[in-house]
């Protein structure tokens, strides 16, 4: 299934100069958030393309009731439906870890965390010549604000999903094999 992801269509609308892409860069500049109207806008052109006929998983959207609600009707326009909602459940405490800790290795691009990547691949990136670089926004400071945006703006859609029979909750913690073999079961595939 192709992964539509809300910032990576924002990158990409932006670095491609679109009219959607120069609308949410003049947000983006002013230190505004991105309109829910150029996110669903970008959102409706992407699923309108023939890589997601056979299915797609919104990744980071909605993130609101009002957003859920606008989705809604653009899939209803697109003659497309959600099948299931992902509540992925992850303690707050290791959630800040894990992106407190994010790094990409500048050599070669891979993503790591200093708390939980093995010491291996952080070896591999250091002996390659590349340095572990953080994002400006994965710092304390800035997670937790986004952490408490989470808890008003988006944890209202847990419950909004679990009453329309589309929530499936999957623990997000431990080996990936594990949470990924969770996650099947809970889609049922």
């Amino acid at each position: 299934m192709v992964q539509v992801s809300t910032g990576d269509l924002l990158r990409a609308a932006v670095a491609a100069g679109t009219e959607l892409g120069r609308r949410a860069k003049a947000a983006m500049d002013a230190g505004e958030l991105v309109s829910d109207e150029i996110v669903l806008g970008m959102i409706r052109e992407r699923l309108r393309q023939p890589d997601t006929a056979s299915g797609f998983i919104l990744d980071g959207f909605p993130r609101n009731l009002a957003q859920a609600n606008s989705l809604h009707e653009v899939l209803a326009e697109l003659g497309k439906e959600l099948e299931a909602v992902v509540l992925l459940d992850v303690d707050l405490d290791v959630l800040m870890k894990r992106l407190t800790g994010r790094r990409t290795c500048s050599k070669t691009g891979k993503l790591l965390n200093i708390h939980f990547s093995p010491q291996s691949e952080i070896d591999e990136c250091l002996a390659a010549g590349g340095e572990l670089v953080q994002r400006a926004d994965d710092n304390e400071a800035t997670i937790g604000n986004r952490l408490a945006v989470y808890r008003e703006q988006t944890e209202p859609l847990i419950d909004y999903y679990r009453e329309s029979g589309l929530l499936r909750t999957v623990a997000g913690e431990g080996e990936m094999g594990d949470i990924y073999a969770r996650l099947k079961t809970a889609l049922g595939v």
